[in-house]
């Protein structure tokens, strides 16, 4: 089966909180396989966005389809979300996390070789024998312990709210490695943030909010195909 041309599509989505519209009448396509970047001004929406798309709230108005469905739940398994909280308990290891986090997926929800704690935690720059707390661990080790718990079931659109937000630079750097690879393998990655330069090397498109509405879309030109043919096998190895 080949994956749909739109991992995301929006029509006419609003969502509102009292008399406030987070959300105001957005209708976008988020085609399969390429890496968004959101910018925007804080109360722009992005994280309302991306929250809507993770299945977490519902749109008010409007319709929104995910992986090909508009049933979010069905496909929550194939979804990755990144969100402020690292959802990591500080008194555990990054090891331990994840292990626990593994623990709470029923199997057969989960995609065949998927990653596993070991194998995520190395991806991301960390060391899995690593014995001390996260809750000892820098902004920047926290943050790729946290995206490490979201890779683990290889989900195949990744949603990622302000991932740099307070992230040392080798920290960044790591996260960017990670996420290239992933845009190389076909995912679908949407991620905001306030750093547009740092983001640039991975992104596809530009997608800027302004007061609950996307009001621009700038597409760049693809990859080559030696460096995209090179970002494949980097990722096989």
């Amino acid at each position: 089966m080949h994956p749909a041309a739109n991992a995301i599509e929006l029509h006419e989505v609003s969502k509102l909180y009292g008399a406030f519209a987070a959300l105001r009448k957005v209708t976008a396509e988020f085609q399969t396989g390429l890496s968004y970047v959101i910018l925007g001004p804080n109360g722009a929406g992005k994280s309302t966005l991306l929250r809507n798309l993770a299945g977490l709230t519902r749109p008010s108005f409007g319709k929104i389809v995910v992986l090909g469905t508009p049933e979010i739940a069905a496909v929550r398994s194939r979804i990755g979300y990144l969100g402020h909280d690292s959802m990591l308990y500080d008194e555990l290891t990054a090891m331990e996390n994840l292990r626990y986090s593994a623990s709470l997926y029923q199997d057969e929800s989960l995609p065949a070789g998927r990653w596993t704690p070991e194998e995520s935690l190395t991806m991301v720059g960390l060391d899995p024998g690593l014995d001390r707390p996260v809750g000892k661990f820098s902004q920047g080790m926290r943050q790729r312990a946290s995206l490490a718990r979201v890779l683990m079931a290889k989900p195949e659109l990744l949603l990622l709210d302000e991932p740099f937000s307070n992230v040392d630079l080798a920290s960044s750097a790591q996260m960017l490695h990670v996420l290239n690879r992933l845009r190389a393998a076909g995912n679908t990655i949407l991620l905001t943030t306030h750093q547009p330069d740092l983001a640039r090397p991975i992104a596809d498109c530009f997608c800027t909010m302004q007061e609950g509405q996307i009001v621009s879309m700038e597409y760049f030109p693809p990859a080559s195909a030696n460096s995209k043919k090179q970002s494949l096998e980097e990722h096989r190895a």
